[in-house]
């Protein structure tokens, strides 16, 4: 045997009280170093190089041979450490010839009933002067679905908006022909819609039960900070009506759990409050929050303080989050849920998210966008429903970006879990999707030896926990 190195790209440990965590990368996986894989991997503290004679130094007489020479295999084997070959830490770059669509979003409408202050679709406008889409294009953006991935037992169509309230016409013609139409082909078909639920009604709200929706609510939290942006076209505050209609909701509703998501601007960091009064006081199953970091109106991102305060917060509330967990509750903050499912499931991904291969989004004239985020944007479309897929130009993006050659994301130790970030992020930001965004990684960094730590301690004292409220989340959604 020569000499041996870490590979460093490829492991981060984690302190858990005196638990030493060894954060596997490439797998997002989680093992603890104890006894000898320990002393081994401290072995590389002091040292760049670590030679045969050093090892057999520090452990001869204490533990066999054999199990020094295991471990060693097993950490090679993890790509941990190196004798010397070259370690592949990325995936090579690769070709992408296939969309295995499983979801489909349809922008029904750029028209919106609210004129909220920080809306970054760049075609919104009123629902009367919005664009309506037409069914015959959402039939074909549901069978353009079916063609790029036939053999799928599962499918999901996001209807979204502007407002999609504001074309429940379209929205009921569409679910009529989707359980018809994946009826035949015996596969499952699910529905979601997010929401500003000012226009919700009780028969609405019956016929979403009926049909076994899963929605997602646009609220930013007591109404002092829901008021601020969340406002009617007139320049009213919404919080009262949107109070009323969750409640109408929420009574009624037992399909499936309704979630809460919250929009973060300038001024507004207190992550506890918000959850607190949207989770405790309003009963949303889950609230999940979204900094705006990278909005075209800088005025409404949140600087580099208030971003350290909203983290901050997050990790105030995930410590509740393990203490409910810890006594086998479920405490329903969607942030720490998904960093819970990242961890649990060892989800190792090469890109952000599964748009532009797993799930594309049609906006209102047929053209086909990477997600429901870019639809009216001067993000060229990615080809329509009419004549499909442009795969060539398709391709080269998802390509650029599962390239991490030269940029910051190539040793990052939370490489596959971020990925890069989001790509409107990147295009608000620097005007390119294909960009990484660099803007809050040291923060996210931190979230994630945060979320290796609740993980572990969970772990330790209630795995059952996983089974009970993690695992089934991915099917409730």
């Amino acid at each position: 045997m020569g000499s041996l190195s870490l590979v460093k790209p490829n492991m981060h440990l984690v302190d858990v009280e005196t638990r030493k965590m060894l954060f596997h990368i490439p797998t997002s996986s989680l093992f603890e170093l104890e006894g000898l894989s320990r002393e081994l991997i401290e072995l590389f503290a002091d040292q760049e190089d670590v030679t045969a004679g050093m090892i057999r130094d520090r452990f001869q007489g204490r533990y066999a041979a054999d199990d020094v020479m295991e471990t060693i295999e097993e950490l090679k084997a993890l790509k941990v450490l190196s004798d010397g070959g070259v370690v592949q830490i990325n995936h090579e770059p690769q070709q992408v010839n296939q969309f295995p669509l499983t979801t489909i979003v349809l922008n029904t409408n750029t028209g919106c009933n609210l004129s909220c202050t920080y809306c970054y679709k760049e075609d919104l406008t009123t629902p009367s002067k919005g664009d309506k889409m037409s069914v015959e294009t959402a039939i074909k953006s549901v069978e353009m679905l079916l063609e790029e991935s036939p053999d799928q037992r599962q499918y999901n169509v996001v209807f979204f908006g502007g407002e999609p309230l504001t074309n429940m016409p379209l929205i009921r013609e569409v679910v009529a022909y989707c359980e018809a139409r994946f009826a035949e082909l015996e596969a499952e078909v699910s529905f979601t819609m997010t929401t500003n639920a000012t226009l919700l009604t009780d028969d609405l709200v019956e016929w979403f039960n009926d049909h076994n929706f899963g929605l997602t609510i646009s609220m930013d939290g007591p109404k002092a900070m829901h008021d601020k942006n969340r406002i009617t076209v007139g320049g009213q505050g919404t919080y009262d009506v949107v109070k009323k209609k969750v409640g109408q909701l929420l009574a009624r509703y037992d399909s499936r759990p309704v979630g809460c998501r919250v929009t973060l601007t300038h001024g507004i960091t207190d992550v506890e409050a918000i959850f607190d009064h949207l989770h405790h006081d309003l009963g949303f199953a889950e609230v999940g929050f979204g900094p705006v970091t990278s909005g075209d109106i800088s005025a409404f991102n949140l600087n580099a303080d208030e971003m350290k305060a909203v983290f901050e917060g997050m990790k105030h509330l995930g410590r509740k989050y393990l203490k409910a967990a810890l006594n086998h509750q479920n405490f329903g903050f969607g942030n720490m849920h998904q960093l819970m499912t990242d961890l649990h499931e060892g989800n190792k991904k090469q890109l952000p998210c599964g748009a532009g291969v797993a799930l594309l989004a049609v906006d209102t004239k047929g053209g086909i966008n990477l997600c429901h985020r870019f639809t009216g944007s001067e993000l060229p479309t990615f080809g329509d429903v009419d004549a499909g897929i442009n795969k060539p130009q398709l391709s080269a993006f998802v390509e650029q970006r599962l390239d991490r050659t030269d940029t910051g994301c190539e040793t990052c130790r939370i490489r596959n879990i971020c990925s890069g970030g989001c790509y409107h992020e990147s295009y608000a930001k620097y005007g390119d999707a294909s960009t990484p965004s660099y803007h809050y990684c040291d923060l996210l960094r931190d979230w994630v030896d945060f979320g290796v730590d609740v993980y572990t301690r969970i772990m330790l004292e209630n795995p059952a926990f996983f089974d009970t409220y993690v695992s089934p989340r991915r099917n409730s959604r």
